[in-house]
């Protein structure tokens, strides 16, 4: 029994799967340290294969020196692709922290061991649900699908134009910022009235010591009010998972 290889097909399937690797890496929900580096290499040579014979490539022999060159052009597109979807999902995150801070839990931040940072208590929990979501609905079948189209928009070595790169990059931040704030906003209102009534609360009965009250008072509203806001994650993920679809790779 005899095996022949083809050198260009080997280099073309390398190609497409340091892309692959590179944005799984960075993209949720493949990114979190739960999934082990084996399980996403050999998702990525699966999903290559897969691409590949769908069609539409050309081998080409590269020598060594351009091979290398295309290789970090693949990396450099999988982890800039895989950034951009990360960013949109922080904002789940990063509207449990504004919460957190808010109530008081900040102070009960501690090491994530999913995304190797500190994270607070809230934060780690709306990142959990929204880890769940993604794979209750199919969302990682979206990723996916939306990394594999790349491949027509943008060919094997040849780049992101640096125009389109920071278009996407500017969207993306604007994007999880008013994401957070609208996640929790309507409860950071809350809060922050808390505060101003204690605090006129103080002016008008000083010996009461109205922000010793107002540490309870704020754990309360943040859990009491929060799971109002945890009820619209569902709403929240599938929105931002359209918005990424759109944003990243219906921008190529």
């Amino acid at each position: 029994m005899t095996f022949s290889f083809s050198i260009p097909v080997i280099q073309l399937l390398m190609l497409i799967s340091v892309r692959l690797v590179a944005f799984l890496t960075l993209a949720p929900p493949f990114s979190y340290r739960a999934f082990p580096g084996t399980v996403r290499m050999m998702l990525a040579l699966g999903v290559a294969l897969a691409v590949y014979s769908s069609g539409g490539f050309t081998a080409v022999s590269y020598e060594t020196g351009p091979f290398i060159a295309a290789l970090v052009l693949e990396v450099v597109v999988g982890a800039v692709l895989g950034f951009l979807v990360f960013l949109v999902f922080t904002a789940v995150t990063v509207a449990g922290a504004f919460l957190d801070q808010m109530g008081g839990f900040a102070m009960a931040s501690a090491f994530d061991p999913l995304n190797l940072t500190q994270n607070t208590p809230m934060g780690r929990f709306f990142q959990m649900t929204a880890l769940a979501l993604l794979f209750a609905t199919n969302g990682h079948h979206v990723i996916l699908g939306g990394i594999i189209k790349t491949f027509r928009a943008i060919p094997i070595a040849t780049g992101l134009p640096f125009d389109v790169i920071g278009k996407m990059a500017t969207t993306q931040l604007s994007q999880m910022f008013v994401a957070a704030v609208q996640i929790a906003g309507p409860l950071l209102v809350v809060l922050l009235l808390a505060d101003v009534g204690l605090g006129l609360l103080t002016r008008v009965a000083p010996a009461l010591n109205a922000f010793a009250m107002g540490f309870p008072l704020k754990i309360y509203l943040t859990l009491a009010l929060g799971a109002l806001t945890y009820l619209t994650l569902p709403n929240v993920v599938d929105t931002l998972l359209s918005n990424t679809m759109h944003s990243v790779f219906g921008g190529l």
